[in-house]
């Protein structure tokens, strides 16, 4: 087989496993889904974590873990410890197998950096992979991996909320998504991450093992249900992109901080500004003082919950910031012209941006 140029040596044959069983009667069958894992430099652990586990909970009867109708490895040159985003060391099961082994095959992204998320060798062997049909799924900001490794021509993608302007700055003219937890399209599967990974993992479960599984594992996982691929991200991003750095980073503060609110004081503080140059950057980039921006914000992530979800208006209220179902009905009203009940409960009703 010829391999390229990038030399690794793919395992065809032998599978790591977490655990020793005395039974090992289930050896050796071909599993209905198999899945290798990649992580990227500083990966983060709930989008892994919550994949596997739905993985080994859909696998087995009961609680057993084992490796029946699904089969998994976690691989890395050389197997040399991989250090995630947290700090903890993960030491792969096993090198590059060969990627005919593979039903898909997923990395797991880490923070963003200057620096590629994958070696060349790591990129070349996804390359390999998806030239033999794998189908590549990117975990988080395992999708700008993909990206990176020229992996998504003519593929859209779906990055988080949290992420969607790093990826706009850095892939300006790659198609998108950042309002629905995970997009399939054809052979490549990209997730917003979080524990968006464990409604994909149950996705593909159903698709190749079948939905009592898939149900059983989310169930063992106190998961209500398993969402849909299409399923809006819990919390949207605001509107309009800023140029200002300092800007930005306030922005997002906001944004990570709609239920509690932060002074004024405090976001300046935390990005290196007095309070006078906040207000005087924020009137320049949005024409707004920051709290008005702030307020638009929270009143925007709850126009936002009315249409997207059933969740009681009081519950949205305080989950924005609003001290009770009436101090909002009065700020949505000023806003927007028609109070928070009028919205939910009538379909024709417009509301600007």
């Amino acid at each position: 087989m010829n391999w390229g140029s990038p030399t690794y040596r793919p395992v065809s044959s032998g599978w790591a496993s977490p655990r020793r069983h005395s039974d090992r009667s289930w050896e050796g069958a071909r599993p209905r889904l198999s899945v290798g894992f990649l992580l990227a430099r500083n990966f983060t652990l709930t989008p892994l974590s919550s994949f596997l586990d739905v993985l080994r909970l859909a696998a087995d009867e009961g609680d057993s873990s084992r490796q029946v109708h699904c089969r998994w490895t976690v691989m890395g040159l050389g197997r040399e410890p991989v250090r995630s985003s947290c700090g903890l060391d993960t030491v792969p099961w096993d090198d590059l197998h060969d990627v005919r082994d593979f039903d898909y095959i997923v990395v797991v992204g880490g923070l963003l950096d200057e620096r590629p998320q994958l070696d060349t060798t790591t990129q070349a062997y996804l390359r390999e992979a998806a030239a033999r049909g794998v189908t590549l799924v990117g975990l988080c900001t395992g999708t700008f991996a993909l990206v990176e490794a020229g992996l998504m021509p003519g593929h859209r993608c779906c990055v988080s909320w949290y992420h969607y302007r790093d990826f706009a700055n850095r892939f300006p003219d790659h198609p998108f998504v950042a309002n629905q937890l995970f997009l399939v399209d054809r052979d490549r599967i990209t997730c917003s991450g979080g524990t968006a990974a464990a409604d994909l993992a149950a996705y593909l479960i159903d698709r190749h093992v079948g939905g009592a599984a898939a149900r059983k594992a989310m169930h063992i996982l106190l998961a209500e249900r398993m969402r849909s691929p299409a399923q809006a991200q819990p919390q949207p991003p605001s509107a309009s992109p800023m140029t200002n750095e300092r800007v930005r980073k306030a922005t997002l503060l906001m944004e990570q901080n709609l239920s509690t609110t932060l002074s004024a004081g405090e976001i300046a503080k935390r990005v290196a500004l007095s309070t006078r140059q906040l207000d005087r950057l924020f009137y320049a980039e949005t024409g707004m003082s920051p709290l008005s921006y702030y307020r638009q914000l929270r009143l925007n992530y709850v126009r936002w919950m009315l249409t997207n979800t059933d969740n009681s208006i009081t519950d949205i209220a305080l989950e924005a910031g609003f001290s009770d179902c009436a101090h909002l009905s009065r700020q949505f009203r000023t806003a927007f012209g028609v109070s928070p009940s009028a919205l939910r409960h009538d379909s024709s009703v417009v509301v600007p941006d």
